[in-house]
């Protein structure tokens, strides 16, 4: 009878373990961090020595700068009515030139239902950064903000934040790093006692502005935010979190936060085509390293690319598509879009508030299906690493 799985791969682990021995300790790296995520997890298994050397942020940090970018799609299941936390879908993606490939791997998913401080609640996936995940909790007892890796199957909790969701606020979030500090933060801007009457053109009564600095184990207020913001979260790139504005006399669009400065500052938009603007549905996000802006009006869907940052006469049109008898096609010029990735055949991963991912072709010009999920979903790109939570002192680390 042949051996089975199992039984081959811990005969190719002790044999791996006695060949890399007397291995120094980088070369043990060079070869360890080559090797898939998967691959990587089950070394852990083999001996203490090699789980502490994967465990160690050197170790880490090799990994993660040669670890491929693939998806982290979170969605929920709410069929029965009843709030769910939902699932973490990692999406490995082998992008090439001629072809690519999406893989889920059903086994990989982190279910969140099944951790008991998320019952009863809902999650956003608000930020993805070098493996980390930034997760917001809202239910009628709650507003929690969490920081998770779910290849280390860890998270940890933020102390609660100075200001509090009420029914009519709206929350803003970005995860991200600072360029020449490294610190990892969180922003949110509270933007509470929303006017009750969405066509008032009056502000909330308070627009304020918190930042977490990870391992401090404490909020810190910034005041009053400057600008009104649209959505849940703002892309993350070059240091800086990226939003909408909404404000009507604003002479630019958009709004960046220097991660290093803590400072807000309005950031060079793309020309409106809309003639009715009230009827514009934007997103922002990052096509392959540079900031874009999805525009959907008129039964027509644009994607605008800066294709140098922070200039803006460097905004172009990527993307051109009008309405059409392709339902997929007309699906882009009814809602606001979100674009995840690009692909190095030209493919752009988009996806809505729905549970397809979609996929424009550029050759054949057509939006495809790619991937179905539960209802409300939200994507980000996605580089695994096995960075420890336990490396951020002050905070407490606990396993799903």
């Amino acid at each position: 009878m042949p051996p089975s799985t199992t039984t081959k791969t811990k005969k190719i682990m002790s044999f791996l373990d006695s060949c890399m021995e007397d291995l120094p300790v980088h070369v043990m790296d060079n070869i360890l961090s080559r090797l898939p995520i998967k691959t990587i997890i089950r070394c852990k298994c083999v001996c203490k020595k090699w789980l502490d050397h994967i465990s160690d942020s050197y170790f880490a940090n090799i990994q993660l700068s040669r670890s491929p970018t693939g998806l982290m799609i979170h969605s929920e299941n709410n069929k029965f009515g009843h709030p769910s936390p939902g699932l973490l879908n990692w999406i490995e993606v082998e992008d090439k030139f001629d072809h690519h490939h999406l893989h889920h791997d059903p086994v990989m998913n982190l279910d969140l239902n099944l951790t008991s401080i998320f019952q009863k609640s809902q999650i956003k996936l608000v930020g993805s950064v070098n493996g980390l995940l930034c997760l917001w909790q809202y239910a009628p007892e709650s507003d929690n903000t969490y920081i998770c890796n779910p290849i280390t199957r860890e998270y940890m909790i933020l102390p609660r934040q100075q200001y509090y969701r009420e029914s009519i606020a709206i929350i803003v979030y970005c995860f991200g790093v600072g360029s020449l500090t490294r610190e990892y933060k969180v922003i949110r801007i509270f933007q509470g006692n929303i006017p009750h009457d969405p066509t008032s053109k009056s502000r909330p009564s308070l627009v304020e502005a918190e930042v977490y600095t990870l391992g401090t184990g404490e909020w810190r207020s910034l005041g009053h935010a400057p600008y009104l913001l649209k959505g849940f979260h703002g892309p993350f790139l070059n240091g800086h979190a990226h939003w909408i504005v909404v404000d009507e006399d604003s002479p630019e669009k958009l709004c960046a936060f220097d991660f290093d400065n803590e400072t807000f500052e309005l950031f060079p938009s793309p020309p409106s085509e809309a003639r009715d603007k009230s009827w514009i549905y934007k997103s922002v996000g990052v096509l392959k390293g540079c900031l874009c802006q999805c525009d959907t009006y008129d039964s027509k869907f644009t994607v605008w690319v800066m294709k140098e940052y922070g200039i803006k006469k460097s905004w172009y049109k990527e993307l051109v598509m009008q309405q059409s008898i392709n339902p997929n096609h007309d699906l882009l010029t009814m809602e606001t879009m979100y674009i995840i990735k690009g692909l190095k055949d030209g493919t752009i991963l988009m996806a809505s508030c729905r549970s397809n991912l979609h996929a424009y072709c550029p050759r054949r010009k057509i939006v495809i299906d790619t991937e179905r999920f539960d209802y409300n979903m939200e994507g980000y790109t996605y580089r695994p690493s096995f960075h420890r939570l336990h490396n951020f002192k002050h905070e407490r680390v606990h396993k799903f």
